[in-house]
């Protein structure tokens, strides 16, 4: 709870504590040392009660099941192949289409397209409303 807390220093010095209390020593002296140094490479990232006050996920189990519905599902099917600049259209695509925003999406380039296109048409003009799909 300590680091839900963002308490990773205080965590790191109990730990320290406890070991020298038990007086570990070999594999498990080595084994504690590991965690404390792990949490103090990462402690900058590991400000859990920001994360969670600002309402983001911090269980990997969340990110990775996103990572396999957004990216792996689409990206890794049998034969594709990808160069990066088609990746990330793709991924952008996919995650407007995942978000329920593709109809939104497609008006919001037809009308783009059409300005960029037709420059010379307003938006209001009787014109206009020829260029866009119904």
């Amino acid at each position: 709870m300590r680091i839900l807390r963002g308490e990773v220093k205080q965590v790191i010095l109990s730990l320290s504590r406890m070991g020298k209390r038990r007086n570990l020593s070999g594999k498990r002296m080595d084994e504690l040392e590991k965690i404390c140094g792990y949490l103090r490479n990462n402690a900058d990232r590991m400000a859990y009660h920001e994360y969670l006050a600002a309402g983001y996920p911090i269980a990997s189990g969340i990110i990775e099941g996103a990572c396999r519905t957004v990216v792996k599902d689409r990206m890794e099917r049998s034969g594709m192949r990808w160069v990066c600049a088609g990746a990330h259209a793709m991924l952008g695509l996919r995650s407007i289409q995942l978000s329920d925003l593709w109809d939104e999406f497609i008006q919001f380039h037809i009308t783009n397209e059409s300005q960029r296109l037709y420059p010379g048409l307003a938006a209001n003009d009787d014109d206009f409303s020829l260029l866009q799909v119904a």
